[in-house]
C-alpha cells in the first residue's frame, strides 16, 4: 500500500472514523481501516492537521482555537477503557486564526471557540495516525444546515491551505446507516451499498468528468443511487464536500474495504 500511495501524495484526505472508539479497542472489523491510516501517515508529513469532523455542526463554521484541547467522549455504551483513552495533542491557535481570515475573506461567517475539545472523528483517526501526537490540530465545524453547496464553498474558501505543509482530513463514512449495519450480516453483499458506493467513487476520482459537472453531481447527491439508504441523515459525507471544494480536481482513491461488512472508501487529493 504504501508505494500505491507514494505516488499519490496530497494534503487533502478523506477518510472512514470507524465505530465510536473501537479502533482503538482492537475491533477486528477495522483492522483494514486501521492499517490504511497508519499507513498513509507514513508518506504524510504535515506540520498542521485541520480536521472536519461529521461529529460537530453550529449554525456557522466553528474552528476550535485553543492550544490544550480536551477529548470529548461522545459515545455511549462502551467498556470502561472507552472512556480513559488519552490523546494529548495541542490545538494550533495561528491556523485556527488563519482559517478564521480565510473564511472572512469569502463571505462566510465562522467563529473562533476556545473551550470546545476534539470529538471521537478527530481523536480516533488521529491518535492511529500520528500515535505520539506530535502534529498540532484545528477541528472545523460542520454547519448544521447540511448544504452540500455550502460545505464545498468552505472548502473553497479554504484552498490557500494547499500551499502549506498543512494536511485537511474530512473525517466520515461513505456508508453510514446504522440500522442497515446492525440488523444485516457481514457475510453477505449489500447491493443498495455497492451501487451507492460505485457511484461516489466515480463521481470523486473520474478524471474525465468536468469539474464543473462533478461539483454538480456533489451537490445532487441525493439523486445517487440508494443515496438515502446509504445516508438517511448526510452528516457522514459532508466533511467530504468540504474536502473537493478545497482540492477542486479529482481524488485518488487509496482506501476501499468493508468495515461491519459495508463497503466504504477513503480519497486523496
Amino acid at each position: 500500500m504504501e508505494d500505491k500511495i507514494n505516488n499519490q501524495l496530497g494534503s487533502v484526505l478523506f477518510i472512514p472514523h470507524g465505530g465510536g472508539p473501537l479502533p482503538l479497542l482492537g475491533d477486528e472489523a477495522h483492522n483494514g481501516m486501521i492499517e490504511f491510516l497508519e499507513t498513509i501517515a507514513l508518506v504524510l508529513k504535515p506540520t498542521a492537521v485541520l480536521l472536519i469532523s461529521a461529529h460537530w455542526e453550529e449554525t456557522n463554521a466553528t474552528i476550535t482555537s485553543s492550544l490544550n484541547q480536551s477529548l470529548i467522549y461522545d459515545y455511549y455504551g462502551f467498556p470502561e477503557e472507552a472512556y480513559e483513552i488519552q490523546y494529548p495533542v495541542h490545538g494550533s491557535p495561528a491556523l485556527a486564526h488563519r482559517v478564521h481570515e480565510l473564511l472572512k475573506v469569502k463571505g462566510i461567517e465562522s467563529t473562533l471557540d476556545s473551550q470546545r475539545g476534539f470529538d471521537h472523528g478527530v481523536f480516533v483517526p488521529l491518535k492511529i495516525m500520528f500515535p505520539d501526537a506530535s502534529v498540532p490540530c484545528v477541528q472545523l465545524s460542520l454547519i448544521n444546515s447540511l448544504s452540500p453547496q455550502e460545505h464545498i464553498n468552505i472548502g473553497k474558501a479554504l484552498s490557500e491551505l494547499k500551499k502549506d505543509k498543512i494536511l485537511i482530513i474530512g473525517s466520515g463514512f461513505t456508508f453510514h446507516n446504522l440500522k442497515a449495519i446492525f440488523s444485516s450480516s457481514t457475510e453477505s453483499i449489500d447491493i443498495k451499498n455497492e451501487a451507492f458506493e460505485k457511484w461516489l467513487v466515480d463521481t470523486c476520482t473520474n478524471e474525465n468528468i468536468f469539474e464543473q459537472d462533478r461539483e454538480i453531481r456533489l451537490n445532487n447527491w441525493e439523486s445517487a443511487p440508494y443515496a438515502r439508504y446509504c445516508h438517511p441523515r448526510e452528516e457522514h459525507l459532508m466533511p467530504l464536500h468540504v474536502c473537493y471544494g478545497i482540492a477542486g480536481s479529482a481524488a485518488k482513491l487509496v482506501f476501499n474495504e468493508k468495515i461491519f461488512g459495508k463497503k466504504t472508501s477513503a480519497f486523496l487529493w
